[in-house]
């Protein structure tokens, strides 16, 4: 099933591109993995403090991320999952520490400040996690998942050679 648009100005049907096709999927299951992170800070908050709490929880929801995104979001590379697991935790190290910066910023710092004390760690954490979204995008497309390149492919066949003696 292709999704399509109506264009105002020709009135004629065409498809989506595949570039917003996809960044709707990682959105999708960007969604899904945020989820997974929420429920589980709400829950580890019960049992530990806050911060560490962000992080196990971020620990969650990026394998249920590096899941759902190489099986329904991005092409086969040419990769194996080590290497994109690897790379996608590179990428996700950056994203962790903008998500703990405004999600520990906010409930430490500015919702004290503003007087604001309507759920403030669910809350500074929703918007910490959606906060790295789009650079979390294409950091995945063009860094994670990439395909692999002839050059990538030839000094994998240098290792092999080189252990194969």
């Amino acid at each position: 099933m292709t999704v399509t648009k109506v264009s105002s100005v020709e009135g004629k049907r065409r498809p989506f591109s595949a570039e917003a096709q996809r960044l709707a999927s990682f959105a999708v299951t960007g969604g899904i993995a945020a989820v997974c992170n929420l429920g589980v800070r709400f829950l580890l908050s019960r049992v530990m403090r806050y911060e560490l709490a962000v992080l196990f929880a971020y620990l969650v929801g990026m394998v249920v991320a590096f899941v759902l995104a190489r099986s329904f979001v991005f092409e086969k590379s040419g990769r194996g999952w080590h290497g994109q697991l690897a790379r996608f935790a590179i990428v996700n190290l950056i994203g962790f520490a903008q998500v703990w910066l405004v999600s520990v910023g906010l409930v430490r710092l500015v919702f004290p400040r503003i007087a604001f004390h309507w759920h403030p760690e669910d809350l500074g954490h929703l918007i910490g996690v959606a906060s790295p979204v789009f650079v979390s995008y294409y950091a995945h497309k063009h860094f994670s998942f990439r395909s692999a390149t002839i050059k990538d492919a030839s000094v994998q066949n240098e290792r092999e050679i080189v252990s194969d003696l």
